[in-house]
């Protein structure tokens, strides 16, 4: 089947239009099919007097432009003049003739014109057999923040399975059973699934943009455990154990992304240990002093999660696989502050950054530059009304919808929210016996801005962050009807300031601007879903 794109080809003597940036070329030596005019609002492939009435209409707030007035680009590019286009799941906005992303008097004006010139660019559709790859970004947005395992490419762990003369593990198991169980292929029949190895998980979540290696090695401590109790003792053993095993090993083959780093050590103690001291907890090691191989160690994590046996692993994998969030630059979604340390209620809480039982949720995935180019729709405050399809967000073509507070950062650090469809498959077929995960949309809430304290950037509404009004205020993550439910919409739902939690912050860090929009889920068709966002009159 062939595989189409759109481009806008000016006609003679008509002026050049902008264009995205960022986009990709399109070829001279396609073949070209007319199929309409910029200016064509009714796509009946002419521009006229009634494509006029329907602009004047839309300004004076008669009658709304839709998605059905405009060139949807379907696994394609829209250019000008052959040139650079727009990303593919974009609409080519017929009503926006200087293409500056708004309609208003001057598209009028300039469409009359066209009318009265009849020379208005034509709308050509570029046939190529061979489809076009959707682009991974080559930088994440969490790499803004202070972490040193890589999200995107190769990411390495060097796990050091450790015990103690006074503290053992009641299974032992050996080196190629821990890289089996780290690294090893996707098994879907294993009773550990989606736990089955951490590569695995990361592998589906990441849609193949990440993939995690590593190598594994066991190591006896020379002093007890209550020897290494606090940090200076963690990082004691770790050095401890890199040195002792140091004559078996390379540690540059740990440094994923070439920086002169280990990108993330694990020291993994039993279970026996404790959890006073040895309760699962990551960051950098702190040590710019210690080398191996020349190498440095970025992030440390530490652990009593241990191997249970030969076929009871998946506790062990969750557990480090959240750690290694963190040594991405990611935050705990679960609160510090309170009684109440549910960062999200309900299914929402089984996120593998909150409760750690399932998938990364679209917001960690974002920010971990896990969707390709056109997997991210972001909504125009220009519009309307536009409608969406959401695949499945547990699959290769899960994309996300972005509905910005205002100005939206370039790197997504700043305050909008998040829409996905999410499922009970794949990673998220587990989560516990007391979660049932279903089917339907879920919206999330988010200020992503970042905060630079001279020492190291990090998430500035993260959990623990002084600027949370001890989590009662803006933070990172909040999940739109916070409560111990569902927490998905199906068709017929309706989204509005009806909803708890769906406002933007005000000065206070309050929820109680409303966000001016509707959401109104649609229908369900096979894997995906429709919705439609609009704005209120």
């Amino acid at each position: 089947m062939k595989k189409t794109r759109l481009a806008v080809k000016l006609a003679a003597g008509a002026a050049a239009l902008s264009v995205m940036a960022g986009a990709m070329p399109l070829s001279a030596s396609a073949e070209w099919q007319q199929i309409g005019y910029l200016g064509d609002l009714n796509r009946d492939k002419a521009v006229n007097v009634a494509d006029l009435v329907l602009m004047s209409k839309h300004m004076l707030g008669q009658q709304s432009l839709t998605s059905e007035n405009f060139y949807k680009v379907d696994n394609a590019f829209v250019g000008i003049s052959g040139a650079d286009g727009f990303q593919p799941g974009e609409f080519l906005k017929t009503a926006d003739i200087d293409q500056d992303g708004k309609v208003n008097s001057f598209d009028f004006v300039a469409l009359r014109e066209h009318i009265t010139a009849s020379n208005a660019p034509v709308v050509w559709q570029w046939y190529n057999d061979e489809p076009q790859p959707q682009k991974q970004p080559t930088e994440a947005p969490v790499s803004d923040v202070d972490g040193n395992l890589p999200s995107l490419g190769e990411g390495k762990l060097l796990i050091l399975y450790v015990d103690f003369p006074d503290c053992q593990y009641n299974y032992l198991p050996t080196t190629d059973e821990i890289e089996e169980f780290a690294f090893g292929a996707e098994d879907t029949s294993d009773a550990n699934y989606p736990f089955e190895s951490m590569t695995a998980f990361y592998k589906r979540s990441s849609k193949g943009a990440m993939n995690l290696s590593g190598k594994a090695y066991r190591y006896t401590a020379q002093k007890n455990v209550a020897d290494y109790a606090d940090i200076a003792g963690r990082q004691e053993l770790l050095r401890e154990a890199m040195r002792a095993v140091d004559a078996d090993v390379d540690y540059t083959q740990f440094d994923g992304d070439n920086d002169g780093y280990i990108d993330a050590a694990l020291l993994a103690v039993p279970k026996a240990a404790g959890d006073d001291n040895w309760w699962p907890c990551a960051g950098p090691l702190g040590d710019e002093n210690f080398t191996v191989d020349g190498m440095k160690v970025g992030h440390l994590i530490t652990g009593n999660a241990q191997i249970e046996s030969a076929t009871d692993y998946s506790n062990f994998n969750s557990t480090y696989l959240h750690e290694m969030g963190h040594c991405m630059g990611l935050p705990d979604y679960y609160l510090y502050h309170g009684s109440d340390t549910e960062g999200m209620h309900g299914t929402a809480g089984s996120e593998l950054m909150d409760d750690a039982t399932s998938d990364f949720s679209c917001v960690s995935k974002l920010q971990l530059g896990w969707y390709k180019d056109d997997q991210i729709a972001i909504f125009d405050n220009s519009m309307t009304s536009e409608t969406y399809t959401l695949s499945n967000a547990q699959t290769d073509s899960g994309n996300v919808l972005v509905i910005p507070c205002g100005d939206l950062d370039s790197r997504y650090h700043s305050e909008y929210m998040l829409v996905e469809y999410t499922t009970g498959d794949a990673n998220n077929s587990k989560p516990g016996w007391w979660i049932n995960i279903a089917n339907g949309i879920r919206i999330y809430h988010v200020d992503a801005t970042l905060y630079d304290n001279g020492w190291w950037t990090s998430y500035k509404y993260g959990s623990g962050s002084e600027f949370t009004n001890n989590d009662a205020g803006r933070r990172l993550l909040r999940i739109i009807d916070d409560r111990d439910v569902d927490n998905t919409y199906r068709t017929g739902d309706i989204i509005n300031g009806n909803i708890s939690g769906f406002h933007w912050y005000d000065s206070n860090g309050d929820q109680t601007i409303d966000t001016g929009i509707t959401i109104t889920v649609g229908e369900q068709a096979g894997d995906s879903y429709q919705i439609t966002v609009s704005r209120n009159n």
